[in-house]
């Protein structure tokens, strides 16, 4: 199952040991880039729009790229074992790099927006090729301490992003959150380019045509799937926010990616080598992983987009301490992925998976016994928990399926999961924020949203006792929503993957690392 071709050797061994410490620094860095995006343009946003305008569309700049990082996940993904990691993860550097200078210079929010999904279409292998690579580089054995390393990576862009953020705007100009990708990113690219070295690839094998030829890309099906996110992912983005769910625009999305999803299965179907293969969801284990991660990334819009607000209208703390409850969850969560080892080891890949998803759930409903208003440190311990207890979760679930595919197949594994999890958030933001917008207006009679209450909050205002108590059961109901979707992810793991996972026998170090 999943094998390689013979042609096809250990990116680690073209590597070596010294050179692999420096591709290593390289990856964390190229990792940094994408991880410090988000957290760090959101603090500059008031400067931005105070210098472009376009206060309405401003949300875009952070939609924009991410449905750009989304939809191109599982193209990058297939291009990746086609053509090498290598080249792939410089395309993808550079691009996210051009879009970081063309932020820079921008001259109005449509430009800067525009601009914002150059930067996603780079980003995109960022993510992917990153994490296919750390594959690559180390054995089953010693893969946990590369993707703990990735970890702590976004722990350390979590906290330091807003801040760093805040005071380019504040004591320089917005426009150094984008200048100042450009040596961070020039120093990953040399890294790469220098230290990275991957085999030859055998086009005789499964990866040509039957001419023996190069093999050919699936561009049409590359468009289609591009097409089709870009689509479903904007409906779910905007839904309620720039228009009403049942409003035109908004069914004309839905129904234009329903269409499209429909030519995705067409052409891939027809194609020879398609982005999208169907033994990503004919394999129990890559089916039930990337369904399980799915849920991840909606349980994770419960804390990462409700608890600031919680955390700054009804325990009343200010912006930096409301950011404090959030962030030590990233304290947490690296260490446990990184003793998870020690767990999959004994027990396997899919039960350690499940104690930490079962434990997540567990935690995220005791978030609804927190005493009204209560104190900080409530809300900071069950974070800490919990992310302890998703360190536990997907760690085991990246390193296992990872491990039951060669490398022809690892970076199309890698991005179908990714892909998941990006769109599980999607789904999340959207499926939540109606949660938490209904739960409110029917305590408020009908009255306002989780949106304007945050903006007033924004602006030094602070919500009367009415609204407090308003969001916290909306915040409630979103956690309660957060729990049933770890508690799906815990079932599909019990009834879906395997026991055991069908590890390669290559990357077996010991009969019980399975």
């Amino acid at each position: 199952m999943g094998s390689t071709t013979p042609a096809i050797r250990d990116t680690a061994q073209h590597t070596g040991t010294d050179n692999r410490a420096a591709v290593v620094a390289a990856l964390m860095l190229a990792m940094a880039l994408a991880a410090l995006d988000a957290t760090i343009v959101s603090t500059a946003v008031p400067q931005i729009v105070g210098d472009l305008g376009g206060f309405s569309v401003f949300s875009w700049l952070f939609s924009g790229y991410l449905l750009a990082v989304t939809v191109t996940l599982p193209v990058y993904g297939k291009l990746s074992d086609t053509f090498g990691r290598k080249p792939v993860l410089i395309a993808g550097a550079a691009l996210f790099l051009l879009g970081s200078l063309l932020c820079a210079v921008a001259w109005n929010m449509g430009a800067l927006i525009a601009f914002r999904i150059v930067q996603g279409l780079g980003g995109g292998a960022l993510q992917g090729t990153v994490q296919t690579l750390a594959a690559d580089l180390y054995p089953l054995k010693e893969r946990p301490k590369i993707q703990s390393k990735l970890s702590t990576v976004w722990a350390v862009s979590a906290v330091a992003g807003p801040g760093l953020g805040g005071v380019l705007a504040a004591y320089a100009n917005w426009r150094w959150i984008f200048l100042i990708n450009l040596p961070i990113g020039a120093v990953a690219l040399w890294l790469i380019v220098r230290h990275l070295h991957e085999p030859q690839r055998d086009t005789a094998g499964k990866d040509a045509d039957t001419t023996g030829t190069r093999a050919r890309v699936d561009w049409a099906g590359a468009l289609a799937v591009f097409a089709c996110g870009g689509a479903l992912l904007t409906a779910l983005v905007q839904g309620g926010v720039a228009w009403p769910w049942l409003s035109g625009p908004s069914l004309a999305l839905f129904g234009t990616g329903l269409a499209l999803a429909a030519l995705v299965v067409v052409v891939e179907r027809r194609a020879a080598d398609p982005i999208i293969p169907g033994w990503v969801w004919r394999r129990r284990t890559i089916a039930a992983v990337n369904l399980a991660l799915g849920a991840l990334g909606l349980l994770m819009v419960a804390p990462t987009v409700f608890l600031p607000t919680y955390a700054q209208s009804v325990l009343g703390l200010a912006p930096v301490a409301a950011g404090f409850v959030l962030s030590v969850w990233t304290l947490s969560w690296p260490v446990s992925a990184a003793f998870s080892q020690h767990v999959y080891r004994r027990i396997g890949f899919r039960n350690t998976a499940m104690l930490g998803v079962g434990s997540a759930s567990l935690i995220l409903l005791a978030f609804l016994f927190l005493p009204y208003p209560g104190q900080a440190w409530q809300p900071t311990l069950l974070m800490l928990l919990l992310g302890a207890a998703l360190g536990l979760f997907q760690l085991p679930l990246i390193v296992g399926v990872q491990s039951t595919v060669g490398w022809s197949e690892r970076g199309t594994t890698t991005a179908s999961v990714l892909f998941c999890r990006q769109t599980g958030q999607t789904v999340g933001a959207a499926l939540f924020g109606a949660v938490a917008n209904g739960v409110l207006a029917s305590r408020l009679g009908g009255a306002g949203d989780l949106d304007s209450v945050t903006r007033a909050l924004d602006s030094g205002g602070r919500a009367p006792e009415a609204t407090r108590r308003a969001i916290a059961d909306a915040v409630h109901a979103v956690y309660l929503g957060a729990s049933c979707a770890a508690a799906l992810a815990f079932l599909v793991l019990l009834l879906l993957a395997p026991r055991r996972f069908p590890v390669l026998s290559e990357d077996v170090v010991r009969e019980d690392e399975r």
